[in-house]
């Protein structure tokens, strides 16, 4: 009994373990089987959830990475427009060159600055230092790199065959001016990346660009072309015609630079203007700059001073008077003027000539640049009258050109005025005006009191011509003012061989801080034939140095090169009597 019901038995122990071994196998082997499963599902259910937010709801960036491994754009090469003068004469072009550059992470790839061999040599074509050049393209993560901009075709073909894997070249072009400095402060000059800064190029920038033609293309993992996709159409630039007459301004730069050194001048300018269209033939200053390369040149050389540049213009300006007395009908042209003793007093100032003149009649007056006399045919009219006469001549305004520091002078507007203020006034102090606007006066005078906007864009738009004055006496003035180049006259080295010529020096002296200086500005103004006006000449003599410092002794013979050169070119027939003369004792004969 005791064997049978025995619970601690071997055999009974046994059983229970195996049956509990059967029990715990199957649950572990289940569980794990179902974890995998899970997993399995999740991946699957991710996997299927991502694609379909690729693929639905935001498919673009895929298709953007795809793009830019395959899709490409070129651009058609796009020249900027020419510059050209009234004869068709090129002032600026662009010629193609070339850009060497650098892909930093085709150089890490190629281990191309491994071979310095190679990057010594192309430092040395560039003027570079190695190791500057080197570490300037050693970031993998940068993609273009300019190493040198508008290189000449023998250096491209240079770095070419060099053949350093991640540097290439690619094409841009480069702005060239053939006249160089003759023309520099007209034209201007563009940067390096074909943009004008500077004159013509500048004020006309937007005109001058073309834009370049684009073809978007698809390529193969080798980098050539399966397709184009499509094309878009470039906007050639348009070219700019000037009113400049290229063989003038060569002209008056050659006497210009020349009066630089003869004269021992700080700077000179020159202003030539077609009479009946008020077109500027020429436009030159010195010194000048190479447009070609400004290494090494100052600010002061670039400014264009004909525009820039105010000054009181001093006797340049009397004819003014006399032409305000006639228009007011205070005087008639062949009245006479006591200027006796050469001197006057106006409230506690002295109005003086250099000499005694007594009584002179109107040419007179203009001839000897007679102080009193002027200031006696000032003070004759109203002051708003004489003040007018400024206004209307363009003294008060810009010249129309609207060139690049353009300068409206300067005129201090009072609301009284004493009579000396209104004296010195008539002789040219008391306001600043540029070369330009003394050549717009002169132009005015020329064309019979027609008022235009001077131009310097053939075919540009001005304002229409204005009547200011009577022909009757601005032609008498300009009779009056020939005696100025003749026998006795202040201006008698202007004189032309062959033409009538009228004009007036103006010699101011420069102003400084408490009064005047010691330093001088001379001016001639000219119009020739008077028997039909057909060009202006403004010559400036700034600050000359020497012994010589009146206007008669400076820029009286520079202007005189410049409008008998000016006159030959442009075919226009001698008017003087000896000219005449000659030219019937030949016929004749």
């Amino acid at each position: 009994m005791n064997k049978s019901t025995n619970n601690n038995s071997p055999h009974r122990k046994s059983a229970t373990t195996s049956t509990a071994e059967q029990s715990i196998v199957p649950a572990t082997v289940y569980w794990r089987f179902a974890f995998v499963i899970i997993c399995i599902s999740l991946v699957f259910v991710g996997i299927g959830v991502r694609a379909a937010y690729i693929q639905v709801i935001e498919p673009d960036q895929l298709i953007k990475q795809g793009d830019n491994r395959t899709k490409r754009v070129r651009e058609a090469a796009a020249h900027r427009g020419l510059i050209i003068d009234r004869n068709g004469q090129e002032l600026a072009v662009s010629i193609p060159v070339q850009a060497i550059y650098a892909d930093p992470k085709i150089i890490a790839q190629k281990s191309s600055l491994d071979d310095v061999r190679r990057w010594d040599a192309l430092a040395k074509v560039l003027n570079n230092d190695t190791q500057a050049l080197m570490a300037k393209v050693s970031n993998p993560k940068r993609r273009f790199v300019y190493l040198q901009r508008q290189v000449t075709p023998a250096m491209a073909n240079y770095v070419d065959e060099l053949d350093i894997p991640g540097v290439y070249l690619r094409d841009e072009s480069r702005r060239y001016y053939p006249s160089g400095e003759v023309s520099a402060h007209v034209i201007g000059f563009t940067n390096v990346d074909d943009k004008g800064i500077e004159g013509i190029e500048y004020l006309f920038n937007d005109y001058l660009t073309a834009t370049p033609g684009k073809r978007y293309i698809r390529r193969d993992g080798k980098g050539r072309q399966i397709e184009v996709l499509k094309q878009k159409a470039g906007v050639k630039a348009n070219d700019l015609v000037l009113t400049i007459d290229q063989r003038i301004q060569a002209l008056a730069y050659k006497e210009i630079k020349k009066a630089l050194t003869v004269y021992q001048a700080r700077s000179a300018s020159a202003l030539v203007i077609d009479v009946e269209t008020a077109e500027v033939l020429a436009m030159v200053n010195g010194p000048s700059y190479n447009p070609n390369n400004r290494k090494n040149t100052g600010a002061y050389r670039i400014r264009n001073r004909v525009v820039t540049d105010a000054f009181e213009p001093g006797s340049v300006v009397k004819p003014l008077a006399v032409l305000s007395a006639l228009e007011f009908g205070a005087i008639s042209k062949d009245d006479m003027i006591n200027t006796h003793p050469g001197w006057m007093r106006l409230g506690g100032s002295r109005v003086q000539d250099g000499t005694n003149h007594g009584e002179l009649d109107l040419r007179g007056i203009i001839q000897k640049s007679s102080n009193v006399g002027t200031t006696k045919l000032a003070l004759s009219v109203p002051k708003e009258f004489l003040l007018d006469t400024y206004y209307n001549m363009g003294l008060m305004s810009d010249t129309g050109m609207s060139l690049l520091g353009e300068s409206d002078g300067l005129f201090h507007e009072r609301s009284r005025w004493s009579d000396f203020e209104l004296a010195t006034l008539s002789f040219g102090y008391g306001l600043s005006v540029t070369t330009a606007q003394i050549g717009r006066m002169y132009t005015t005078l020329a064309n019979g009191g027609v008022n235009r906007e001077l131009s310097i864009i053939k075919n540009g738009v001005t304002k229409e011509a204005e009547q200011v004055f009577s022909t009757k006496h601005t032609h008498a003035v300009l009779d009056m003012m020939e005696s100025v180049t003749l026998k006795g006259g202040s201006g008698k080295k202007a004189a032309v061989p062959g033409y009538r010529v009228a004009g007036k020096t103006g010699t101011s002296r420069k102003a400084v801080a408490g009064g005047y200086g010691d330093n001088y500005v001379n001016i001639f103004a000219g119009i020739a034939p008077v028997s039909d006006p057909q060009i202006v000449v403004v010559v400036l003599i700034n600050e000359p140095g020497g012994d010589l410092y009146h206007a008669g002794q400076t820029a009286a013979p520079v202007f005189s090169k410049i409008m008998g050169g000016a006159l030959q070119l442009l075919n226009v027939a001698p008017d003087a009597q000896k000219a005449t003369n000659v030219a019937n004792l030949t016929f004749t004969q």
